[in-house]
């Protein structure tokens, strides 16, 4: 199975003079129906918190913004419930620096970044491939099936303790249908 992570912001002709005959598919929370539904904004509903049992989030980044902790603020509940793909995200320039993610939105660890997206990040977007977004990752199978495949993203780091640069949604999805999901220890 032939799948690669490309940067959504090259044009078609690169793309399709660097992966000749490759089916392109945009991931991001840009991209469109069905595909859309494979980015971490998409509120699917029903996401389970980690390490806060019976709380759910609408999305992954809701998820992940919500347990972030900065210098001037704590947990932020109130990012569980959005239902746009807009307005989940908290910065250092609001909030002062970041000092980590919260285990659980009452819990009293915080875990670093590498660490976060390990027991976080990873889970929670697992948990999406293998529930909500099940379908979309069937259809992705076949079509990689039929020859290669490219998904789009902003970023292309697949590699969670590759810190200096964020973690690519869509190279998560390739290493999930290369049956080659990181491990969500440190290892």
């Amino acid at each position: 199975m032939d799948v690669q992570v490309a940067s959504r912001r090259r044009s078609a002709a690169s793309l399709a003079a660097a992966f000749p005959g490759a089916a392109v598919v945009d991931v991001t929370s840009r991209g469109p129906e069905p595909w859309v539904r494979l980015s971490p904004f998409y509120p699917h509903g029903g996401i389970p918190v980690p390490f806060t049992p019976g709380v759910t989030s609408q999305s992954v980044e809701g998820v992940w913004q919500a347990l972030k902790v900065f210098a001037h603020a704590d947990v932020d509940e109130s990012k569980l419930r959005v239902t746009a793909m807009r307005g989940l995200k908290r910065t250092a320039s609001a909030y002062g620096p970041p000092l980590g993610h919260r285990r659980g939105l009452h819990g009293t660890e915080l875990l670093g970044y590498q660490r976060a997206r390990r027991e976080i990040y990873l889970p929670t977007f697992r948990h999406v491939l293998e529930g909500p977004a099940a379908a979309q990752v069937a259809e992705l199978r076949a079509l990689a099936a039929t020859g290669p495949l490219v998904l789009l993203d902003y970023t292309l780091n697949g590699d969670p303790a590759d810190v200096r640069t964020p973690l690519s949604h869509a190279a998560l999805i390739r290493r999930h249908l290369l049956g080659d999901w990181p491990p969500e220890q440190a290892e």
